[in-house]
């Protein structure tokens, strides 16, 4: 899990800072929308006996883990990706709720329409956010803060559901301002805040940077992103190579990722480093988990059909491995998808007293389902 991000608020003083250089060379509008315990928030509002109390969306058993938690569940740590069992344990009086995706869906495309009023450059992540371009916004508000007022606003009369809005120069602002102000808010960052703001922000807020890079980092001497700027652009990529160049960029509020819409999935994948080295018959647990995170994220960010199950292992001297596997059939769930995945370690061929220092689950080669049917028949009824 990455590290909590401390209560900071940015005064009127930012004001005052100068614009970096690199963002103000391509100023972009860019707002990242992010509904409010989603799945849990949608499970109130239809079951009024839910509201006020700690819900946690999720299957109950040994390898489940949560989907979502509602706000009267979070004081008690209860986080989403976490496993039941401790959920269960953190909270016991919370209500588990067995996640309806069919459902979640359905209010995720409604709330998708109210994007596209404001532009056509709306990229979901996921069901329950997305970014929008709205350097153009076909209402020619021009404000990008009035229009994701706007956009709350609509979604809260229209499903009764509240969201969370952060306006930034770019796609990795904008997603963490979006969580400066939840739930129910919106934050600003504007291009001359943009130093300002990053100076003190723990480095675990970059994308990619998981607990082994920042135990990396630290040995650096570098837990906060202004410390991070302290290292060479040539530094970074010698340590790090293709991501210590992101690093250097991230750093200073640099990304020129566009926002691409109706970007379709893939491939989906997770994958864990240990502690200590394992042997091979030691990582069934972790494939088994890895695979249930792996394929609750492909039922909530798309409809399309994974045909391809990846094993990525890497050994205790950095050897990196893959076998991968097509059914016939693409599994149709979760269970079929992880035995898959275990299976695929008969296929690893390197001696038993081998150990092995990470660990992933993917699923590739996705197709839509029309295109599925069309070759195969009416399969598949998720």
């Amino acid at each position: 899990m990455r590290s909590g991000f401390p209560e900071i608020r940015i005064v009127a003083a930012l004001s005052s800072l100068p614009m970096s250089s690199e963002i103000a060379a391509a100023v972009r509008k860019i707002i990242h929308i992010d509904m409010d315990a989603f799945y849990a928030s949608v499970e109130q509002r239809d079951d009024p006996a839910l509201r006020g109390r700690p819900v946690i969306v999720a299957w109950r058993g040994l390898r489940s883990v949560v989907c979502a938690a509602s706000y009267e569940a979070r004081p008690f740590g209860v986080r989403s990706a976490m496993p039941a069992l401790r959920a269960e344990r953190l909270c016991p009086q919370a209500v588990f709720v067995p996640p309806d995706f069919p459902r979640y869906k359905a209010v995720s495309r409604q709330v998708r329409g109210i994007f596209l009023r404001h532009t056509d450059l709306v990229e979901p992540l996921s069901l329950d956010e997305a970014y929008l371009d709205v350097t153009h916004d076909k209402a020619g508000i021009g404000i990008a803060t009035e229009i994701a007022r706007r956009i709350r606003a609509q979604i809260h009369e229209e499903t009764q559901l509240t969201a969370s809005a952060g306006i930034a120069p770019n796609k990795f602002l904008a997603k963490i301002a979006s969580d400066w102000n939840k739930p129910d808010g919106q934050f600003v960052i504007r291009p001359h805040q943009v130093e300002r703001f990053l100076e003190g922000m723990p480095v675990a807020r970059i994308p990619g940077v998981g607990r082994v890079m920042q135990s990396k980092l630290k040995a650096l001497g570098v837990e906060t992103v202004g410390e991070l700027r302290g290292l060479s652009l040539e530094e970074l990529q010698g340590r790090f190579g293709v991501f210590g160049a992101q690093l250097y960029r991230r750093a200073r509020g640099i990304d020129e990722r566009p926002v691409q819409p109706d970007h379709p999935v893939q491939s989906i994948s997770n994958e864990d480093t240990f502690a200590e080295d394992l042997l091979l018959n030691e990582l069934e647990p972790h494939i088994r988990r890895l695979a249930e995170k792996v394929w609750a994220t492909a039922v909530r960010r798309t409809e399309r059909i994974g045909g391809t199950v990846v094993l990525k292992l890497k050994t205790a001297q950095f050897r990196i491995l893959t076998r991968s596997f097509t059914p016939e059939t693409p599994p149709t769930s979760q269970r079929e998808f992880s035995e898959i995945a275990l299976a695929l370690r008969d296929r690893v061929g390197l001696p038993a007293a081998t150990r092995y220092r990470l660990v992933g689950v993917g699923l590739s080669g996705f197709r839509d389902r029309e295109e599925m049917r069309s070759n195969q028949g009416d399969l598949f009824g998720m």
